[in-house]
């Protein structure tokens, strides 16, 4: 297991008054937690899947899975939003804010639809986590292709 100091690395100078200022986030570590994110992403979205097309009511796995992708999207965006705050990846603004934030614009509206227990509703659920899931690859692979060009 890969320890703390690897992926962040103590600055020198004072960038703010705050600890987090001084900190700089390697870009690996927003790789790593892109990652993560395809892999809840995805289970959330095959098992909500599965749900719908069987025209079953959300499941106690299902509010799980929901979660953890939720939790894994709110560390990327924040950690992509820390590597903005470095300079790191600008050029790409527009991939990090759309692509990224726009999976969870999407959880936000899932949850007004995912409140009932109906099979309607499950279908909405698993179709706005569907688009949820296609935003966040789009996100990751596209801004793989600009840190693999070296414009990050």
């Amino acid at each position: 297991m890969i320890g703390l100091g690897a992926w962040l690395v103590a600055a020198d100078g004072p960038y703010g008054d705050g600890r987090i200022d001084n900190l700089v986030l390697r870009p690996a570590v927003h790789r790593t937690s892109g990652i993560i994110v395809l892999v809840a992403m995805v289970a959330a979205t095959v098992h909500l899947g599965r749900l719908a097309f069987a025209g079953k009511r959300l499941d106690r796995n299902g509010r799980l899975l929901l979660a953890a992708a939720q939790v894994t999207l709110m560390v990327q965006s924040l950690l992509g939003i820390k590597l903005l705050d470095q300079n790191m990846g600008s050029n790409q603004l527009y991939i990090h804010y759309i692509g990224g934030l726009m999976p969870l614009g999407f959880f936000l509206a899932a949850g007004w639809f995912g409140r009932s227990d109906s099979p309607a509703r499950t279908r909405w659920l698993a179709g706005l986590t569907t688009v949820g899931l296609a935003s966040a690859a789009m996100a990751f692979f596209i801004g793989r292709a600009y840190v693999n060009r070296g414009v990050a």
